[in-house]
């Protein structure tokens, strides 16, 4: 066993290093990613492009020389994949924007990671990327083949693997100049919030959620990208001082369903009508196939009382 351990480690070691010298003399060629079917949890297959191991630990090379560069950059509102970030601090900070705003325009960009142009991201990346052979590796793992099952490789024009250890980064540099500052440009006085291609914009009347989202179409059309047709929608968020009847009064972002929810004062123990967040349909679907799959039986000496998901806002959002 001790031999055994010995010689991984050397192995590991020897492979490194081997790693290394190719990256440092810049002979070192990605192989093509390896095309992965997943189910959406909307329904549908995603395509990830999963690198292989070495790969993955020359792109955390570059990921760690960027990104102390790059995420300075990135303004407060961008949530996704970043440092010190989390999907649990964009669903707060909404949650407290809903109740001060009446109107949501709940955004998706559509196939964001196939679809992002090698030319407009190349651009932003050479501005902000000085290290040569950094720059030179990024090109590289931009272009590098797709391969599917079948054996057969396809070529990439556009898009960064979704899989891939530097892509996160790259399309949150994509998305800071796509939409992020043109939104700090355009509407400086509309909060929003971006977990990578979800999105939200707060607005104060219907009128000027709709006409944004026409402005934003255009503006992702420029930039080579467009908005979901489906999961794109304008939202009233409706609660016991809002009244009116409106086709949308609920959206789903990061797992958590924002809607009109009985909720309890905990000054005077009154129930009213507020607009809040709790675990989505989708979510606990998830959760419960999870529970499923691991075959654990149902415990039936549980004496607790317990409370449905709905009737109070995730904790530690206050």
């Amino acid at each position: 066993m001790g031999r055994r351990s010995s010689s991984s480690k050397a192995d590991l070691q020897n492979n490194l290093y081997k790693l290394w010298n190719r990256m440092s003399s810049g002979s070192y060629f990605p192989p093509p990613v390896r095309a992965v079917s997943i189910p959406k949890k909307s329904g549908g297959q995603r395509i990830l492009g999963v690198p292989t191991v070495a790969d993955r630990v020359a792109q955390m090379v570059v990921k760690q020389l960027i990104e102390p560069d790059l995420d300075p950059l990135f303004l407060a509102d961008s949530y996704g994949y970043r440092p010190r970030k989390s999907a649990l601090d964009a669903v707060g900070v909404t949650r407290k924007r809903c109740w001060k705003y009446d109107w949501v325009l709940e955004f998706d960009i559509k196939g964001l990671f196939d679809n992002i142009d090698h030319g407009l991201l190349l651009r932003a990346v050479r501005k902000h990327v000085t290290c040569k052979w950094a720059l030179l590796y990024i090109e590289r793992w931009l272009t590098a083949p797709m391969e599917h099952e079948d054996g057969t490789k396809a070529e990439r024009k556009s898009g960064t693997p979704q899989g891939g250890v530097v892509s996160p980064i790259l399309s949150n540099l994509f998305l800071h100049y796509t939409f992020d500052l043109w939104m700090a440009r355009t509407h400086p006085d509309l909060p929003w919030c971006r977990y990578a291609d979800d999105g939200l914009v707060h607005c104060r009347s219907e009128q000027e959620a709709q006409a944004l989202k026409v402005e934003l179409q255009a503006r992702l059309a420029e930039c080579r990208l467009e908005l979901h047709p489906t999961k794109t929608k304008v939202v009233y968020c409706k609660d016991r001082s809002r009244r009116g009847a409106y086709p949308n009064v609920q959206f789903d972002f990061l797992g958590y369903c924002f809607r009109p929810r009985r909720v309890r004062r905990s000054r005077d123990n009154t129930l009213f009508c507020g607009f809040n967040p709790a675990v989505s349909s989708s979510a606990l679907k998830a959760m419960r196939s999870t529970i499923r799959d691991l075959g654990i039986r149902h415990q039936h000496s549980c004496r607790c009382r317990c409370r449905p998901a709905d009737q109070s806002p995730p904790t530690g959002l206050d």
